[in-house]
């Protein structure tokens, strides 16, 4: 004890190097497990058809069962609906891989490996993910951004912008938005004074173009026992180009065919295939998978950058999805861990009848921290919601080492030992105790640490916290703790009895080791 003041700048340091690590660290919301499920979302231009999307679904779907041996089986649908109508450009393919024990290659070097090749098909993109840890398995890419703007025009103007530059970003792949301003439309306009010379109504135009383009359904007919619709519409190839509406005719109310060429001007125009509304404003959601290696907080982080450099003061931003989530259990992650502090604080406050002692005890919290972020970095793990998790258990593991010297060296103090001394003492004789209880949690946490057993990809960061946490508090806390308990604790009563008399806990001083 003859050099404790070097306890100050040694724990000075520490927590410098904590807050070195805790920088230095990725986050995400929960790491990926190999649950042997891959999703694939298929955009094809907006305008197409159900017979087009069809075509390049079933494309996309030979080429994964083809290319990939570990595939079991596949399945997919057009328009998948969630509570809205969706347009038929939009589809999903769900792939199922065989059980992980059958299969030489994980979850992720297969999704790897179809990020790369998928936009080797054109005429659709095809966005690869991979099923969430924790949240909505549909919620589709991990990165959503939501730009918020108080128009559309205002939207239309900045959206290509920050796309182009967000595509630019490394840790960012397959960049997109769902507002697109290119669905193609035909403007038809009647000259009525025209039509009521020729005696034809507005009325008969509109459901001529009704019966020949909207498939609307006439009634319904039995064959075979079952039950089916009866659709008019005309042809495909009668119907796919602008101008074939100009081979339509329409009757008069002298029952003569007039053609439609001469009673209707079309014009073919683009606009927003849909309009979202987020927070009351109209918004555009950004996503984007991930490059290897990044995780979901350095997307987010880009994105922010992005935003600061491109959209104007009038807009504004939030997140969506598995990033709203991230955001979420980030930003209550210090709040926690504040809480879990006092409230440990108050109850050894009431234990000691005290405010001095719990303030020593709750020092061995930095000391596991320390070691639970650097085992984090040394085993290139993240900081995410289960390793969160791991580090507030800390809190509450790491105070019994120092619950147990302090206890013991308040009793030797109160039989008239020198603070020193009695803090020496119950480093020495509790180490055992601290010794057996750290290792049998030590080894009880192992498993998770070790990654053992199905699904154990996402909680191995808990184990590696949990375990280097203690293993650092462990060895640290018989060196800091008296160090700092000799400067902060009060000194002994005077006029105490002969301390070697005294009993502590029914054990003779002599035998204070046993």
């Amino acid at each position: 004890m003859q050099r404790r003041w070097l306890v100050f700048p040694a724990f000075i340091t520490l927590l410098l190097l904590t807050i070195i690590f805790f920088k230095s660290l990725h986050s995400e919301l929960a790491p990926f497990e190999d649950r042997s499920n891959i999703r694939m979302q298929v955009l094809a231009p907006e305008g197409s058809s159900y017979a087009f999307m069809e075509k390049y679904l079933l494309q996309a779907d030979k080429y994964v069962t083809d290319s990939f041996p570990e595939v079991s089986t596949s399945f997919c649908w057009i328009s998948p609906s969630r509570g809205t109508i969706e347009n038929p450009n939009k589809a999903q393919l769900i792939i199922y891989l065989v059980d992980r024990e059958n299969r030489k290659r994980s979850q992720h070097d297969i999704f790897s490996q179809m990020t790369r090749e998928l936009p080797a098909i054109t005429g659709v993109r095809c966005f690869p993910f991979e099923p969430p840890t924790i949240g909505d398995r549909f919620s589709g890419q991990p990165v959503q951004f939501v730009l918020l703007a108080p128009s559309v025009k205002e939207l239309t103007d900045v959206l290509p912008k920050f796309l182009e530059e967000a595509r630019k970003i490394p840790v960012l792949q397959l960049v997109d938005a769902n507002f697109k301003v290119n669905k193609p439309e035909l403007r038809i306009s009647i000259d009525r004074e025209k039509a009521s010379q020729l005696g034809v109504s507005t009325r008969e135009i509109a459901r001529t173009l009704q019966l020949t383009l909207s498939t609307q359904r006439y009634g319904y007919f039995i064959m075979g026992g079952n039950q089916y619709e009866i659709i008019g519409q005309a042809m495909p190839n009668n119907r796919n180009q602008p101008d074939a509406i100009k081979t339509l005719y329409v009757r008069n109310n002298l029952g003569e065919l007039i053609s439609l060429d001469n009673l209707i001007k079309a014009e073919e125009s683009i606009n927003p295939s849909s309009i979202y509304s987020f927070n009351r404003y109209i918004s555009a959601t950004v996503t984007a998978g991930l490059a290897s290696g990044a995780t979901l907080g350095d997307g987010i982080k880009a994105l922010d950058e992005v935003a600061k450099k491109v959209l104007p003061a009038t807009m504004g931003t939030a997140l969506a999805g598995q990033s709203r989530d991230f955001r979420e259990s980030s930003s209550s992650l210090i709040f926690i861990f504040l809480l879990a502090i006092v409230l440990i604080y108050l109850i050894l406050a009431a234990q000691f009848e005290s405010f001095r002692d719990p303030l020593i005890i709750i020092l061995t919290v930095p000391l596991a921290i320390a070691g639970a972020l650097f085992s984090l970095w040394y085993f290139n793990q993240t900081l995410n919601i289960f390793s969160e998790i791991g580090i507030i258990m800390l809190i509450g593991l790491v105070t019994k080492n120092g619950i147990l010297i302090v206890e013991f060296a308040n009793q030797r103090k109160e039989a008239g030992i020198e603070k020193i001394e009695a803090v020496q003492r119950a480093a020495i004789s509790r180490f055992r105790p601290i010794l057996m209880t750290s290792s049998a949690m030590i080894l009880g946490i192992l498993p998770i640490a070790l990654s053992l057993g199905a699904s154990s990809e996402s909680r191995q960061s808990l184990g590696i916290a949990v375990v280097g946490g203690l293993f650092f508090a462990t060895f640290l806390t018989l060196y800091i703790i008296p160090a700092i308990y000799s400067y902060l604790s009060a000194n002994p009563a005077t006029g105490a009895i002969d301390h070697t008399q005294l009993t502590v806990t029914g054990v003779p001083e002599e035998n204070e080791n046993y």
